[in-house]
């Protein structure tokens, strides 16, 4: 039973400390600008959705003026 305990926490500590041996992989340009193009998508995308969310709460005599506070 103390053998079985003990191989135990030898395979938990090793599991632990496995992941600090893996090495970040090289910077690649086509992930950089994926990246980079994927992040003003989302800005795009975010802005206009927020915008329509808000003069939606609002009176329609309101919108544009919800519409231009957003944008601002």
């Amino acid at each position: 039973m103390f053998k079985i305990k003990s191989l135990l926490r030898l395979l938990v500590v090793g599991l632990v400390v496995l992941p600090g041996f893996a090495f970040a992989d090289e910077l690649n340009a086509g992930d950089t600008a994926w990246m980079i193009t994927a992040t003003v998508l989302v800005l795009f995308m975010t802005i206009p959705g927020l915008s329509l969310f808000y003069a939606g709460m609002v009176r329609s005599k309101n919108v544009l003026s919800v519409l231009m506070q957003c944008f601002a």
